[in-house]
């Protein structure tokens, strides 16, 4: 193809990080030798607007409004932020710049509370001491500069653009459109102040990069609108370049379109991986290929919307798809920005991380609410975990960035293992984190290894703490599994996040408050540190949306809207009324995330009556108390510590005498002793030399007691499966 293909994605996904879509499918073009730019508007479009010049002629646009409308008028709050618009326009450079992690000691400025405008914002802001302690400087000032920035944003909204958000735009147009005709009706007005804002950038970069294709990722409804704007430019001024739209949006709203009126937009819309569609379709650009050929394809076809999907073409395997690449998008200016205070929505939202995926779909694919059959959950394929960490190290030299958010729908534990161990025995420093099953696999010495090897967080689905829930959710998990797991992921100093859900088809009120109880007694062993609940949603592409009778619940309406068709409005006859318990839950979650409130009643948090809780009170406790099932037999040993010095040392006792050998233990925390009879402690010595994981993959429980026997000793169960062997994990002996 003569002309690059331009990657966008359109205003709003994530202000801290790219999307990883267009880095994805660049790396794939890069293996084809297929030119190609990128760029993130949604980050270019937020600091034209959030910065000194943008302020000004934001603050002046209203002012004008005040003037030349006599129906216009500001709300208290707005005034406000008005009244205060030299202080917003001094600041706002300096606060963007903190964000941007390049003025990090403006953190002490900020946090006196004194350097900010606030506006409504600030009026529900929680105690930040409580909140942050008093050595989370940098926490609190990132938190207090997105409210302020927040407050911008209400302004917008009130006064300039209803659609605005940070992370969405325009959202409640895209989600779950079954109609076109309010997007196509919005697409017809003439350009808000946020739309002049998009065109001028997207336009500047149109005329830099004059490609044939443009490719429009679309992942969520929120930026469903701007890439129509976008496109829609793109037909009316650059009548010569083609237009793609793919994206996680399109991959489970758009399955069943037929209005023609959308492809007055797009010339093209992609279903699932990208990869060979797009290839493909280049080539029919090219003429290379015919229509007919394409792959998983709607177009316009005789003036009717057709969809073509050439079966003789296969996907691109995973480790085929080369590494993704960065390159083009302004990786310094992404903002870290902490909207909610909770754990895990601070590393969503803070920092910047490479996004990778261990494997495509996922493993289990079993959920009765999830989308399990579609392309993205059912084709699971694993990579390589020596293929994996390569991409790793080479994102690192691209990027200059140690950190790693793998998106995998639910990581594979044995791949996390492979994963760790390759990254120890490169010796490369990385933080990464990953969505996990709660799976029995999970044991303390995985964990501990998962930590060594660079693991920060962990998050995964509990949904309902309910044992007959999760069985109707085919989950595959109970909550005292999860309560083990996620002990054992906290013990080993790596913080775990739980998706929560309420309202599941059949939750009684009795179900609902029992849940609760559970979270309560998870955060209060410290076997949680981060959560947040979601009320059940019925997708069209899951079992629940699928067979809902099944699940004794009804859809609203069999009609197929001509757009969007994913979310389904249901009744759920014999459940509780489940919108009525969403404030108490978030409320009550709030406070167990900080430590605080495990003493009061669960009536506290509601309004209305609720049933006393069916929950023992220790439940938990009591079984993240049960020891963990000997495992040893079916896994392998390996040494990740530091070798131990050793001493002989002569010990006497009522006129007899003998050699015992002293073994020291250096952690990065401490120092331990532990104490064998000479022969043992040879023994010993030289085989935490053979399990180094410099040396291999470790030795199964068979060839260590096979070693044990061919030194003469005996008693071989009697030494390994007690004290102080049993507490070397604490300087590195795992069983994995």
């Amino acid at each position: 193809m003569s002309a690059p293909i331009f990657l966008i994605t359109p205003p709003f996904t994530q202000l801290n990080t790219p999307y990883p879509a267009t880095a994805y499918l660049k790396g794939f073009f890069n293996t084809k030798g297929i030119s190609s730019f990128q760029a993130d508007l949604g980050i270019e479009v937020t600091i034209a607007l959030f910065s000194k010049e943008g302020l000004e002629k934001l603050f002046t646009t209203i002012e004008e409004k005040q003037l030349n409308e006599t129906a216009f008028v500001l709300s208290e709050n707005s005034a406000r932020i008005l009244a205060l618009k030299e202080v917003y326009v001094k600041t706002i450079d300096q606060v963007i710049s903190f964000l941007q992690g390049k003025s990090n000691t403006l953190a002490h400025l900020i946090c006196t509370r004194n350097f900010l405008p606030e506006a409504s914002r600030f009026e529900q802001l929680d105690n930040l001491n409580w909140a942050f302690g008093s050595m989370g400087k940098q926490d609190m000032a990132k938190h207090i500069a997105t409210m302020y920035l927040e407050d911008l944003s209400d302004l917008i909204k009130e006064n300039i653009d209803e659609h605005f958000g940070f992370s969405r735009y325009a959202e409640s147009l895209g989600r779950s459109a079954n109609s076109f005709d309010d997007l196509y009706n919005a697409l017809q007005k003439p350009f808000t102040y946020l739309d002049e804002i998009l065109i001028k950038i997207l336009d500047a970069r149109l005329k830099e990069v004059n490609p044939k294709l443009v490719c429009l990722s679309v992942p969520f409804p929120g930026n469903l609108y701007t890439s129509l704007r976008c496109a829609q430019w793109i037909k009316q001024h650059y009548p010569g370049t083609k237009v793609a739209m793919g994206g996680g949006f399109a991959n489970t709203e758009l399955r069943s379109l037929s209005d023609v009126r959308v492809f007055e937009f797009y010339d093209f819309i992609t279903l699932d991986d990208g990869e060979a569609p797009l290839e493909i379709l280049i080539e029919h650009l090219d003429g290379k290929k015919q229509q007919h050929e394409l792959k998983r394809c709607f177009t316009l076809v005789n003036g009717g919307v057709t969809y073509i999907n050439n079966t003789n073409c296969s996907d691109y395997k995973q480790g085929q798809v080369g590494t993704p690449d960065y390159d083009g998008l302004l990786l310094d200016k992404y903002i870290s920005a902490i909207e909610v205070i909770n754990p895990m929505h601070s590393l969503w939202s803070d920092g910047r991380w490479n996004k990778l995926t261990m494997a495509h779909g996922c493993y289990w694919g079993k959920c009765t609410f999830c989308d399990i059959s579609l392309d993205y959950i059912k084709s699971y394929e694993p990579i390589a975990a020596s293929l994996i960490v390569d991409r790793m190290e080479e994102l690192i030299a691209k990027t200059g960035e140690h950190g790693f958010h793998f998106v995998d729908e639910a990581a594979p534990p044995s791949l996390m293992k492979s994963v760790a161990i390759e990254i120890i025995k490169r010796k490369i420093v990385v933080s990464w984190w990953a969505n996990v099953r709660f799976e029995k696999s999970f044991t303390r010495d995985l964990c501990l290894l998962l930590k060594a090897a660079g693991c920060i967080a962990v998050s995964g689905g509990l949904e309902v703490a309910s044992d007959r829930l999760l069985d109707l959710i085919d989950k595959g998990i109970t909550v005292a599994q999860v309560a083990n797991v996620s002990k054992h992921f906290s013990d080993a100093g790596i913080m775990v996040h739980a998706y929560l859900m309420y309202g599941f088809p059949t939750q009684t009120v009795q179900e609902t408050v029992d849940s609760l109880e559970m979270v309560r007694q998870l955060f209060e062993t410290g076997t949680l540190q981060s959560a947040f609940w979601h009320l059940f949603t019925m997708t069209a592409h899951s079992p629940v949306g699928l067979n809902p009778e099944k699940y004794k619940v009804k859809k609203v309406t069999e009609e197929i809207g001509t757009f969007a068709n994913n979310d389904i409005e249901h009744i759920d006859p014999t459940g509780a009324n489940h919108e009525l318990f969403g404030f108490g839950l978030k409320k009550a979650l709030l406070n167990y995330m900080h430590g605080t409130c495990f003493e009061l009643p669960l009536q506290k948090w509601f309004e209305f009556k609720i049933p006393k809780t069916s929950v023992p009170p220790d439940y938990i406790l009591n079984a993240i108390s049960v020891p963990e099932i000997n495992v040893t037999n079916h896994y392998k040993a390996i040494w990740l510590g530091v070798m131990p010095t050793t001493t002989i040392i002569q010990r006497s006792k009522k006129g007899t005498k003998w050699e015992e050998m002293n073994f020291h233990f250096q952690t990065n925390k401490t120092a331990f002793d532990i104490s064998l009879e000479p022969t043992v402690g040879n023994w010993l010595l030289h085989l935490l030399s053979k399990l180094s994981i410099e040396n291999g993959n470790g030795l199964t429980y068979a060839e260590i007691k096979d070693s044990y026997a061919k030194q003469g000793l005996d008693g071989f169960e009697l030494c390994w499966d007690n004290k102080p062997i049993t507490n070397l994990y604490k300087a590195g002996l795992l069983s994995i």
